[in-house]
């Protein structure tokens, strides 16, 4: 493959001509600084048949060639292994779909009603002001349920700065002087007294803050004295994703293992690499349900056929639950919504145009996604780090739309 502009293939059993428009659409978008390092993974009906890398860790120098096994900050796709450690939870009936959250975690009705407020924007992390349709309103939080938080329809804000509850964590590897525990308690206050800014069930609202309680319910029903970490390693990694882990610079890898994501100039100050680029997971130690997990592309396609195949067996979770995650439970506009995954939109998926309807997935905002499409028993596993040059450096959506149209046109 010397003619390739792929940095690291471990494996390729695509054609010439497909690996080929695969390779110039990703090369591309690495040459024009859409993203400095990329790697791509493709399963079809249990075979993997792509594993490949392109671009740099260390794009200035352009040095330290993206390879295969390097780990990615997953962001928001660590909503997907949190509530599959949920749904398993419900599988044994240890949890319902409905279950109420102040059943699990009581605090979250100390404030009951709870009113109306605005939200916050998470990058200029200004505060939004109330919408003037539920000005003067309130929520009964006894109604919020589980359900809703897999959905996005609790009503909760999208974002609040969760991660000012401490000062920044200092930089790995060394000791930080707060644990995780003790930066975690901190934030479940803040967590369990955010106002709404809608109704439950008004709608569609992509909820960091909704996840963050997912995970919290995960963890105290796994095992309330242990972590959400612990959860996730016993409910959905096992042994299967030795590289699928939070805070891996605590755990034996190295920085020139890890693609670095944004430079860091208003709270950390510093290159963030190695460390989870979300803000919230950050500072509450690392683990949170809505992110915080690293992972290479293999691992996450691996996932993905886990799930589409053998979610039954290996992931302990009931067919039928498992087959309504990912039907339509709620929409706003063109945001489709099952348990815990996105559904592909009519128009302009990132998913492109290829993909079966029935594809399902989830993306994160550094750059990654995750997309299964059942009819043709593919999971794809498309991992970035286009946070690289800030965080609204354009060019990710058309990048993954065109990604997955090379694929959807070779492999359906």
């Amino acid at each position: 493959m010397a003619d390739t502009h792929a940095t690291d293939i471990n494996i390729n059993k695509l054609s010439a001509d497909d690996f080929k428009a695969l390779d110039n659409i990703i090369s591309e978008r690495v040459e024009d600084g859409t993203t400095p390092a990329v790697a791509l993974a493709i399963f079809q009906r249990d075979t993997p048949l792509l594993n490949a890398a392109w671009g740099s860790l260390a794009p200035d120098e352009h040095t330290q060639a993206t390879q295969t096994s390097t780990l990615f900050d997953l962001a928001s796709l660590t909503k997907l292994y949190t509530t599959i450690a949920f749904l398993s939870l419900v599988s044994e009936e240890k949890l319902y779909l409905h279950t109420p959250v102040v059943n699990v975690i009581p605090e979250f009705g100390k404030i009951n009603p709870r009113p109306m407020g605005g939200g916050q924007d998470p990058h200029s992390k200004e505060l939004f002001p109330v919408n003037e349709d539920f000005a003067g309103q309130s929520v009964d939080v006894a109604l919020v349920n589980c359900f809703h938080l897999l959905t996005h329809t609790s009503g909760l804000p999208a974002w609040r700065d969760v991660y000012t509850v401490a000062d920044a964590p200092v930089e790995p590897p060394a000791d930080d002087p707060l644990t995780q525990s003790e930066r975690w308690s901190k934030a479940i206050e803040r967590l369990v007294s955010y106002d709404f800014i809608a109704p439950p069930e008004h709608a569609v609202i992509y909820s960091d803050i909704g996840l963050m309680l997912l995970g919290e319910i995960v963890r105290r029903t796994h095992d309330e004295n242990g972590t959400l970490e612990d959860a996730i390693k016993a409910r959905v990694l096992g042994d299967r994703f030795p590289n699928t882990l939070f805070n891996p610079l605590r755990k034996g890898f190295t920085q020139e293992q890890i693609a670095p994501t944004e430079q860091d100039t208003t709270w950390r100050q510093r290159r963030v690499h190695g460390e989870v680029h979300d803000e919230n997971a950050h500072g509450v130690g690392g683990i949170a349900g809505h992110a915080g997990l690293f992972s290479t592309a293999m691992e996450v396609a691996l996932l993905g056929n886990i799930w589409l195949n053998h979610s039954e067996r290996m992931l302990r979770i009931d067919p039928e639950l498992a087959g309504a995650s990912v039907e339509l439970q709620a929409q706003t506009g063109a945001d489709r919504r099952g348990l815990g995954w996105m559904l592909k939109s009519a128009e302009n998926s990132s998913a492109g145009d290829y993909l079966s309807a029935s594809s399902y997935g989830h993306t994160g905002f550094t750059g990654t996604s995750l997309w299964i499409d059942p009819d043709n028993k593919l999971s794809i596993a498309l991992l970035t780090n286009r946070v690289y040059n800030g965080r609204e450096h354009i060019g990710i959506h058309a990048l993954r739309r065109a990604v997955h149209d090379a694929i959807g046109k070779a492999l359906t």
